[in-house]
């Protein structure tokens, strides 16, 4: 059979309704974008080869339905990978020297944000890991996830994938340093909370932290869905629109306080307006830096704190939590802000 439309098939994954419904479901969505079926992105699941474009379209899929593509063994569900130029590295030490023989024992890992892949820390011909690898002598390593998954799965899965990395590691090391875009910030600090938890040795190697608009605090934007949610769901008249609301990754719903705890979410629904959770401090002993960007174009600016980039308050980026939600203690010389961007 030829590739499925991403939206039909997004469509049929997560709705369990009658086939009636699907087919006026199809007509309203159809009218709504003013497409037909042929204009929409296309997607195999299992493409002859791979690019930019079906990487980038498969990633947003997973960042809004990945947790029910992962636990319906789709096989479009992202697997945790290590990658290179989009390759998956292979572990065992010998595998692992030879995919990289240049390899140094300062590692640099990427974590890129919600709906987005690892080729994406690429703009054109210029690459940010490799920049930032060159400048100071780190091998480059690119996390690919299924972002749609909870954080703290996802963080569980990263703390195992790192641990075996420092046992293949081909020459000794000498520090780990972890740059997190987004949500990839919230999973490398659930990460490090595991790897604590269970005395897991990667996190002996771990030396620094960056932090690219991570939203420790949470996302205004999806507490917005929470509320719509809500007041959707008040009427029988508009229960239907409420469920439609819910079609939101379980990733997703983390980022509404910038969850990173199991314990955050199994006991009750991620759905539900709940308090935020306890704030779990940085790694002891990392050094770790929170660069947040906002839309204002000047410090002291009245919107400075509310805009951040368009997605994460500024607050949030910075960690300036409230007295009753903390605070993660990032110094002043470790903190940068730039005005004007997004």
């Amino acid at each position: 059979a030829g590739p499925l439309p991403l939206g039909y098939l997004a469509e049929r994954e997560v709705m369990d309704v009658s086939f009636d419904e699907r087919v006026e479901l199809d007509e309203f969505r159809l009218r709504v974008a003013g497409q037909t079926v042929p204009d929409l992105p296309l997607i195999d699941a299992e493409p002859t080869e791979s690019s930019a474009t079906r990487e980038a379209v498969l990633a947003a899929l997973n960042g809004v339905l990945g947790d029910h593509l992962a636990a319906s063994n789709n096989p479009l569900a992202i697997e945790m990978r290590l990658r290179r130029d989009g390759q998956p590295l292979p572990f065992g030490r010998n595998d692992l020297a030879a995919a990289l023989p240049g390899a140094t024992g300062r590692i640099l890992l990427l974590a890129h944000g919600l709906c987005m892949n690892d080729l994406q820390w690429r703009r054109g011909d210029y690459d940010h890991g490799a920049a930032l690898a060159t400048a100071g002598g780190y091998t480059p390593l690119y996390l690919h996830y299924n972002s749609g998954r909870h954080v703290s799965t996802n963080g569980q899965a990263l703390s195992e994938l790192l641990e075996d990395l420092v046992k293949s590691w081909p020459v000794p090391i000498e520090k780990l340093v972890i740059v997190g875009h987004s949500m990839g910030g919230l999973v490398a600090r659930s990460a490090c909370h595991h790897a604590e938890e269970s005395g897991q040795a990667w996190l002996g190697h771990l030396r620094q932290m960056v932090f690219l608009g991570t939203p420790h605090l949470g996302a205004p934007l999806e507490r917005g869905g929470n509320w719509i949610d809500v007041i959707l769901g008040i009427s029988p008249y508009t229960t239907a629109l409420a469920r439609l609301g819910k079609i939101r990754s379980a990733g997703i719903t983390d980022l509404r306080h910038g969850s990173i705890l199991d314990q955050d979410w199994k006991h009750g629904d991620r759905f539900a307006r709940g308090r935020a959770p306890r704030l779990i401090s940085l790694p002891a002993g990392v050094q770790c830096h929170a660069i947040g960007v906002t839309l204002a174009k000047a410090p002291a600016h009245f919107a400075e704190p509310l805009l951040g980039d368009g997605l994460v308050p500024l607050k949030s980026a910075l960690a300036d939590g409230s007295a009753k939600r903390g605070r993660l203690n990032f110094p002043e010389s470790r903190r940068w802000i730039g005005y004007g961007l997004n």
